[in-house]
């Protein structure tokens, strides 16, 4: 049974078909609402994906609503991110615009995903206002906002094995950075294909009423001033848009919420002794690069929990008792956890912002679009981390012997190099959880904005 309508407003969602998408704007969602009970949201996802959380617990004001899958399943994005993408800029659009004909209450607003720029355009044509959500740093979006500079100075695209360590210093806000932390910049048929779409994203996200970074200002406060000076709508920092316990203490709850088995095994664990490793649930290492970080895992004697999803099984026969290898765990509560020493993270912009207001230092593997430059963030920005990957080439392993030391090193409490990063990282933490506190930046624009919000879908 739906809602009654509301007394301030319907909002409509809308995010790009992905995990790691999905879940922060049901995380805005949700502290929104614990500032305003009377706001109806309705969140649109494909039929993919209603069946995969359409059963997670989530207030009588948040409400699913579905749009066909855009690709069959058996060609997901797993197979062809490019055809993927495709389909996702062209396929959405008409079913979503029929959606919002057939809702009641009629919607007030809307929240997408930036990565839906035809969103946009759907609004203004209806006057529905229209807030950006960009899912990513703020310091990617001046990447790609600005990427006519790179191909203004000769930078795009980039040979890794000639000038893959070439700095640049012209993209605004940014400290001097590496040519090969840009995202897609290979200039192959396929990243093309994919930068085309990116590059119209940026231009559109600014062509919206409002544009909402899930960041930190005091974390990247120089690029945020940067692009405060080309926009001409208000940018709202307010990240880090997780389910940290002030606003939704029950918000990372799911179908897993019964599996508390690693969370018992961490309580035995001593203080800071256990490595945690996620590469996300997109894009995974090749098989020789995963058979090498197997072995030296297991040489360098570290206690671990690895999150490995398809591969679970196969790993826990490999590596032994030194650790757990599961197909999944509530991220934050490890984090959270006094066990954890070290995240070996592939930087996804949601586990960024998770280990940082956990106060947990990074083993950054990257791989794909943001997460190489969330890595120069997190080790050279933020000081929070090292690089597992020290060579810019592709296809260059890291060896056994490399990863076996480089963890005994990493989750050596003692070492100075060590004390020197976990008190950068306590630094860092302070810096998050002080944003979200009363009166700080993060917690002073979503007060903001939902303010805008109200507003806005007031009738004339």
């Amino acid at each position: 049974m739906d809602p009654p309508p509301p007394v301030d407003g319907h909002v409509v969602v809308m995010p790009y078909p992905g995990r790691g998408h999905i879940n922060p704007l049901m995380h805005l969602c949700n502290i929104l609402l614990s500032k305003n009970s009377n706001i109806l949201f309705t969140v649109v996802v494909t039929e993919e994906w209603h069946c995969i959380i359409g059963s997670d617990p989530k207030p009588h004001n948040i409400r699913l609503r579905t749009i066909p899958n855009v690709i069959p399943s058996e060609h997901g994005r797993g197979n062809d991110v490019a055809a993927f993408i495709d389909a996702v800029m062209t396929k959405m659009e008409a079913p979503f615009e029929h959606l919002l004909d057939q809702l009641d209450p009629p919607p007030t607003f809307i929240v997408y995903d930036s990565y839906l720029f035809w969103v946009v355009g759907v609004g203004n044509r209806r006057n529905i206002p229209v807030a950006s959500f960009y899912p990513m740093s703020a310091s990617f979006f001046s990447v790609m906002y600005h990427h006519h500079l790179l191909e203004q100075n000769g930078h795009y695209p980039v040979n890794l094995s000639e000038n893959g360590d070439e700095r640049v210093d012209y993209v605004p806000g940014l400290s001097p950075t590496r040519l090969a932390d840009f995202p897609l910049n290979d200039g192959s048929l396929k990243t093309r294909k994919m930068l085309y779409w990116a590059l119209k994203d940026h231009q559109w996200a600014l062509k919206a009423q409002y544009l909402l970074f899930p960041s930190i200002l005091e974390l990247e406060s120089q690029v945020i001033h940067a692009l405060k000076s080309v926009s001409s709508i208000p940018i709202y920092t307010i990240g880090p848009v997780i389910p940290y316990l002030k606003h939704n203490p029950s918000s990372t709850t799911t179908n897993h919420e019964n599996d508390h088995t690693y969370l018992k095994w961490l309580d035995t664990q001593p203080s800071g002794s256990v490595l945690y490793i996620s590469q996300g649930s997109f894009l995974s290492a090749s098989t020789a690069q995963l058979e090498e970080i197997v072995a030296g895992l297991r040489a360098s004697g570290v206690r671990f929990l690895w999150i490995a999803r398809e591969e679970s099984l196969k790993l826990n026969e490999t590596l032994g008792d030194l650790g757990l290898v599961l197909p999944w765990c509530d991220q934050l509560r490890v984090l959270s956890h006094s066990a954890i020493g070290g995240f070996w993270s592939h930087c996804g912009w949601n586990s960024t912002r998770e280990g940082a207001f956990c106060g947990v230092p990074f083993l950054t593997f990257p791989m794909f679009m943001d997460q190489p430059l969330n890595s120069k963030l997190i080790v050279e920005d933020w000081n929070i981390g090292w690089r597992v990957k020290k060579e810019v080439k592709e296809d260059v392993l890291v060896t056994r012997d490399e990863v076996a030391g480089l963890v005994k090193r990493f989750m050596d409490l003692n070492s100075e190099e060590g004390k020197e990063m976990r008190k950068r990282t306590r630094e860092v933490q302070q810096i998050c959880q002080f944003a979200v506190a009363e009166g700080g930046s993060s917690e002073t624009n979503i007060n903001a904005f939902l303010r805008d919000l109200l507003q806005s879908g007031k009738p004339c």
